[in-house]
């Protein structure tokens, strides 16, 4: 597998960051307490900031997590704070740097779960702030017992919550959260950010999170296949030269549209436009051709197709044979805004898709023409991008949208592994994945975008990268930042996200190619 681009920081799941630890415990000689010394007090420091002053109450696990833990509550009560101490476990049951760090503590002993709920409960209700250290990275499944009591316990509370390392109850690994699982309001990840804390539902539970350096050294040997993309990734979109031709720009094709759905391949046209492409040709059902050539862009070329007699496009001959005439000079194709699910534009986009030697972006309607036929596009020789969001690559892959939720990167990796494809499953953690199983993750935090139309603007933004000459990882990713970066210059320019429209999008795309400000 390739290493992961340097447009991307490392998100170590829980089996790497083991062995990570264990390089610099015995490999490099960190002392393990040392390790857990700082990683408390760089929590502690959170919770400082979170919650200046007022009764703090941990919870612990009997694990490293709960270690962690302990730490806090004895730098805050060193400090002069009043501090309660609960844990899910026996304090008997502690081994390890978790038992040192127990008998280390000053003041008051531990509050038992089990022994005494009901002053566990009242130190939460109390509490300004909590520290949950339960379940560390390790953790995977669902939370039994006493330990799925303290998570509800902890949830039902009102005050603010730092988590450890990762909120209790989420798979540190895959963002699974099974059963009960803690919500954060600031989660405390040590080294380096861990996949589960970026990529939903995981997401949703971890609030804000903040990487805390542990004194683990530089050079560890390995390497991860997931990585949160960065900003520096704006320096892959290309800039045109004085020398460039519309073409060298590149040709984008868009392929869509049905009656009543004209909106969708002109929003992609436009998009890939405003993205940077010198030359964009719209195909369309033919009656609808006239329609797309007077609401513009001007710019836009339009060409009309043969079509059935209720708007859509038939599988005729002619029709591909016209897009692949046109492809015949290169740039991309995008497949699907506003197609329709009728037989024929069915049939047209399967055609299409599997005939087409240049790079294809399959959205909408493309992607549902090939509802458990995915495995179809692995015998496509040119790059191929789905762009799917989660009913959409539920019907790829013949599984209901809940399932897809819940696992959201087992099924994007199985999608491009099925389709030898980079599959861009959507969302606020949007994922890009490429069949070898690298995969990138969005930092998201753009709600501009959850708006009709922004679906069809990132597949005119990918198509444009393409057919400048990304490769299908890079144009993807991308594509995926710009996109969530021009829904934020939307919402400022409009002064809230709530009156972001997609026209409003594809209009802050040239202001966004710069990125965010570091």
């Amino acid at each position: 597998m390739d290493r992961l681009p340097d447009w991307t920081a490392p998100l170590l799941d829980a089996e790497t960051m083991r062995g990570v630890d264990r390089w610099a415990i015995e490999g490099q000689g960190v002392p393990s307490l040392d390790l857990m010394e700082r990683a408390g007090a760089g929590t502690t420091r959170i919770v400082e900031r979170l919650a200046p002053d007022g009764p703090a109450t941990v919870v612990c696990g009997k694990g490293n997590n709960g270690g962690d833990g302990l730490v806090v509550a004895r730098l805050l009560r060193e400090a002069g704070r009043s501090v309660t101490v609960v844990c899910a476990a026996p304090p008997r049951d502690f081994a390890g740097d978790a038992r040192v760090n127990l008998e280390r503590l000053p003041g008051e002993g531990p509050i038992e779960l089990t022994e005494d709920r009901a002053r566990a409960e009242q130190a939460l209700a109390q509490a300004s702030v909590i520290v949950d250290a339960l379940l560390g990275t390790g953790f995977e499944g669902e939370p039994h017992g006493t330990v799925g009591e303290a998570i509800e316990a902890v949830n039902a509370a009102r005050a603010p919550v730092v988590s450890v390392d990762v909120p209790s109850g989420v798979d540190a690994s895959t963002g699974v959260a099974s059963g009960a699982a803690v919500r954060a309001t600031v989660t405390a990840t040590f080294h380096t950010g861990k996949p589960g804390l970026w990529i939903a539902p995981g997401k949703t539970h971890a609030g804000k999170v903040e990487t805390i350096e542990i004194g683990i050294p530089r050079g560890w040997p390995g390497e991860t296949t997931i990585g949160l993309i960065d900003p520096s990734v704006f320096e892959l979109l290309p800039h045109r030269a004085p020398s460039w031709t519309k073409f060298i720009s590149g040709h984008v094709l868009i392929v869509g549209g049905s009656r009543g759905l004209t909106g969708a391949p002109r929003m992609a046209a436009h998009a890939a436009m405003r993205a940077g492409a010198g030359y964009v040709t719209a195909f369309v059902p033919a009656s609808l051709q006239p329609i797309l050539a007077t609401a513009g862009p001007p710019e836009l070329m339009t060409k009309g197709l043969p079509e059935d007699g209720a708007g859509g496009l038939t599988p005729a001959a002619a029709g591909v044979d016209e897009v692949l005439e046109a492809s015949e000079r290169g740039g991309a194709l995008a497949v699907g805004p506003g197609l329709g699910r009728s037989d024929g534009a069915v049939e047209f986009a399967r055609e299409l898709a599997r005939r087409a030697k240049v790079a294809l972006v399959l959205d909408a309607d493309g992607l549902n023409a090939h509802a458990g036929r995915l495995s179809e596009l692995s015998a496509r020789s040119a790059p191929t991008v789905l762009t799917p969001h989660a009913g959409e690559l539920g019907r790829l892959l013949e599984l209901g949208s809940e399932e897809i939720e819940r696992e959201r990167l087992l099924y994007v990796r199985a999608a491009a592994a099925k389709a030898r494809a980079v599959v861009v499953l959507k969302g606020d953690d949007t994922l890009v994945a490429e069949s070898s199983g690298r995969v990138a993750v969005s930092p998201g935090a753009t709600p501009a975008l959850a708006t009709a139309g922004t679906g069809d603007v990132l597949t005119g933004v990918i198509a444009a990268l393409l057919a400048a000459g990304l490769d299908a990882f890079d144009a993807a990713a991308a594509g995926v930042s710009l996109h969530a970066q021009a829904g934020r210059e939307a919402a400022r320019r409009q002064g809230a996200a709530e009156g972001v429209v997609a026209s409003d999008v594809i209009a802050a795309l040239p202001a966004s190619r710069g990125g965010p400000i570091r």
